[in-house]
């Protein structure tokens, strides 16, 4: 994985130099808070309903066992012996003291982490695939080319106050892990018709107030050319953008208003300009900065392991786990595990101190010391032996990070919601654990099969509830709060978004109609069909009749 270099520790300890003095000058009243929230707010630090939050970034969701311990220091020094890892693979801490912010910043940046461009208007965490590097399906790792994005797009003089916040993901497989198509940049890696490896590029995806699905401009890049086409594409959303509006303000909507080929046209007239003249990088830097994910050195292991096998034979508990949890490695005799941070009746997405201490252990033992978090608000063990799983499996237990509910209904996305976020109009979490608590039972989550449920606090749908197959929006309704559904929406390669179905339900009933719009499909679907299938396939008319009857 990537180390800072001489230059990148410099900077990162120079931030927090810098942003000591605006506390200071902020505690002794030299600053006001309108002078100070856009320098917190290039910091990662936002105020919230009750306290300041913190987003830490954890680029492209990758860490060592080394920054998850310090992770679990800073939880239980500065915050409640907790920390919630969130949509953009990066983790916030709901309760930190101002004073004491530029200490915390000082240990991250110990082990190489900072929380520098997590909030404002710039480049946010830039996210890939939880599996790059070692997934079957992958055509090239993304963490490579995510973290040359990380260092052009870090305090780039140019970007700094663009005219909205601006998110970029990229995926290295067919099979989208990274909802690429729901950002304001999407880059799919691809392998062209001689064989060459370049990058389809999409832009002006997202959700929110207005939800968009990513349109492509370009088929196929030439991998040499990724930096200078991202700043021909930066350039034309900079001088065009919408700076008058907060809500027209994302390049979605210029992509929108100007119309997808219209858009493409300018911004290769752009790059025509630009793409000469120095920005993109050498094949020695690119191969440098490749080198840093070399992979391990893999024990030489027989696909099939009869070890592993026969425990599955024996254990059925462990059998569904590991039939629900693990996904194909692209090295024989190893598997990539999923660490569920979703145990019934749970906080979606919540993590203790304890846990991740105990995690940064399990990592240096099992997986070669490295931890990634996912977009969907899980960890990932990316290097395990077939063989060690069912003793993995068993520490894992103690923790309560072994529930078999990868893509099951309990496996929810969830902001935090009202409990914490001035901007939320309801309450998430606890919707979001009576969800669990409902579907507890596991036979029930594995008949019900595939159906991914994401909800938000509010319009701006940190929770994704637009991609959700069932989305669930916390609304406000004269005080009281009130939750829409959505239906038929995908993060994933066929990306989609999610319908109104009616009118919102109140708290008490919106987990009913979850259990309708499952009893619908349940009755409805046909073999092998996910909810998903069965949704695009009947309709919304099944589940209005049910929900709301006749009309």
């Amino acid at each position: 994985m990537y180390r800072y270099d001489e230059f990148d520790q410099t900077l990162v300890d120079e931030r927090v130099v810098q942003f000591r003095d605006q506390v200071q000058r902020r505690l002794s009243g030299e600053l006001t808070e309108p002078q100070f929230k856009p320098l917190r707010l290039m910091n990662g630090l936002y105020m919230q309903l009750h306290a300041y939050m913190l987003r830490v970034a954890i680029p492209y969701g990758m860490m060592s066992s080394e920054q998850l311990r310090m992770l679990a220091h800073i939880a239980r020094r500065y915050d409640r012996g907790y920390g919630h890892f969130t949509t953009r693979q990066n983790i916030q801490y709901n309760w930190p003291k101002l004073p004491e912010v530029p200490d915390l910043l000082a240990d991250l940046a110990k082990v190489q982490m900072n929380a520098i461009q997590t909030s404002g208007n710039s480049f946010r965490n830039t996210t890939a695939d939880q599996y790059g590097g070692v997934a079957a399906d992958e055509i090239e790792d993304p963490r490579i080319w995510s973290e040359i994005i990380r260092q052009w797009s870090t305090l780039h003089p140019e970007f700094s106050f663009l005219p909205r916040k601006f998110k970029i993901a990229v995926t290295g497989s067919p099979n989208d892990r990274a909802a690429v198509r729901f950002h304001d940049i999407g880059i799919v890696i691809v392998e062209g018709d001689g064989g060459e490896i370049g990058f389809e590029v999409l832009v002006g995806g997202g959700l929110g107030r207005s939800p968009f699905v990513a349109k492509t401009i370009r088929d196929f890049l030439p991998k040499q050319h990724l930096l200078s086409y991202l700043e021909a594409i930066l350039r034309v959303y900079n001088q065009l953008g919408r700076r008058d509006n907060l809500f027209k303000a994302r390049i979605k909507i210029l992509v929108h208003e100007t119309g997808t080929e219209e858009f493409a046209r300018l911004v290769e007239d752009e790059w025509a300009q630009i793409k000469d003249a120095g920005v993109d990088l050498s094949v020695e830097e690119v191969g440098r900065i490749k080198a840093y994910f070399a992979p391990p050195v893999y024990e030489a292991l027989d696909a099939d392991v009869a070890e592993f096998r026969a425990q599955r034979d024996a254990d059925p508990d462990f059998d569904l786990w590991a039939g629900t949890n693990l996904a194909p490695h692209r090295q024989p005799g190893y598997a990539i595990v999923n660490l569920s941070l979703k145990p019934e009746g749970g906080p979606p997405g919540d993590a203790t101190a304890d846990q991740m201490d105990r995690v940064a252990d399990l990592a240096d033992t099992f997986s070669l010391g490295e931890i990634r978090v996912t977009h969907e608000q899980n960890l990932v063990f990316a290097h395990v032996r077939q063989a060690d799983l069912h003793e993995l499996w068993t520490e894992l237990t103690a923790i309560a990070m072994t529930t078999p509910n990868m893509g099951l209904i309990t496996d929810t996305i969830c902001c935090p919601g009202l409990d914490y976020c001035n901007l939320a109009n309801a309450r998430s979490i606890p919707v979001a654990q009576r969800i669990s608590r409902r579907f507890a039972d596991l036979k029930l989550q594995h008949n019900i099969g595939e159906l991914r449920i994401k909800m938000s606090g509010c319009i701006n749908a940190c929770g994704h509830h637009h991609a959700g197959h069932i989305g669930i929006l916390g609304v406000d309704r004269k005080g009281e709060e009130y939750y829409q559904i959505t239906l038929g929406g995908s993060g994933a390669e066929d990306a989609s978004i999610g319908k109104v179905i009616g009118p919102a339900f109140s708290e008490d009933a919106v987990v009913d109609a979850v259990a309708t719009v499952v009893n619908v499909y349940v009755a409805k679907r046909k073999d092998g069909e996910r909810f998903l299938d069965t949704c695009r396939r009947i309709g919304p008319e099944p589940f209005k009749e049910k929900l709301y009857g006749a009309h």
